[in-house]
């Protein structure tokens, strides 16, 4: 039996560096006026899939990203930690999607990824913090979900069994698979680049990324056939237009606040519990707790 785990990363603007421009007029962030990363709870759930890989002989790992052209660096980034293979999202339909149009888009993907025993992400986005899209795509595939994973405990080919994160304590949960997987902040941090890897891979491009390449890699890729990284658009998914970018995106972005905290002045306590007391009565006057 072939294993294949999918795993959903996406690329986010790093938003601890939110400016001014960082949002448009239309309500949607401005994505290219913020440096790119890697959302890292994902990078969290591709630890989890390589370690899954590690583990079963033959395992597949493939990387889904949905976003620009430019996003495809992500794929290659976890080419070069252990993925074997990754596809582009990408059209100008795509654009404004909520997290209602985005699980819509990325469960048609990994509808035509299908057989896959595992599909794995990271909790939530940085950009967005709603943790909504991994249980949606794992809702519309009708498949179970484990959701604030933290560890892998066992896994073979017949079922998985995972620690989960919960706000009190932990709860370890078995399942025999599919199974979606949202996996946690406090998980395991990805693995480093891989030097052979890196070097393997270094020369994956999309086909839009070819285009604008000056150099001719026309036999390179004739001959290393796994460093077509496949693009994917609107017609490839066979989606309904009404259910992608602004028009399938109930959620609008109302504005963007960015908060700078400052350091104004000290309170210095001692063991009197006097001083304690006054403290929580400040804490509790200023609604910053009760």
């Amino acid at each position: 039996m072939s294993f294949r785990i999918i795993v959903l990363a996406k690329q986010v603007p790093d938003t601890r560096n939110v400016g001014k421009d960082a949002m448009k007029a239309d309500g949607t962030v401005n994505r290219a006026a913020l440096p790119a990363i890697f959302n890292p709870e994902d990078l969290n759930a591709l630890e989890m899939a390589l370690k899954v890989k590690d583990q079963i002989k033959g395992a597949e790992v493939i990387v889904l990203t949905m976003g620009p052209t430019r996003a495809a660096e992500i794929i290659r980034e976890a080419m070069y930690r252990g993925a074997d293979k990754g596809y582009l999202i990408t059209d100008r339909k795509f654009a404004g999607s909520d997290t209602l149009a985005t699980s819509y888009t990325l469960y048609l993907a990994v509808k035509k990824l299908l057989p896959c025993q595992m599909v794995i992400c990271g909790r939530q986005a940085i950009d967005g913090d709603t943790a909504q899209v991994g249980p949606q795509v794992a809702e519309k595939l009708g498949i179970p979900q484990i959701t604030y994973a933290e560890d892998l405990v066992t896994v073979s080919e017949d079922k998985v069994v995972i620690k989960r994160r919960l706000e009190r304590g932990v709860e370890t949960v078995e399942s025999t698979y599919p199974v979606a997987v949202t996996v946690h902040g406090s998980a395991d941090s990805c693995r480093p680049r891989i030097s052979k890897l890196l070097l393997k891979n270094k020369h994956a491009r999309t086909v839009t990324e070819l285009q604008a390449e000056t150099q001719d890699y026309t036999e390179l890729y004739a001959n290393r056939p796994y460093l077509m990284i496949d693009e994917w658009t609107v017609d490839d998914l066979d989606a309904e237009q009404g259910r992608l970018g602004l028009s399938g995106s109930p959620t609008k972005v109302k504005k963007i606040d960015n908060v700078i905290l400052l350091h104004k002045e000290s309170t210095f306590l001692t063991s009197d519990d006097r001083d304690v007391e006054s403290l929580m009565k400040e804490l509790i006057g200023q609604h910053i707790i009760g």
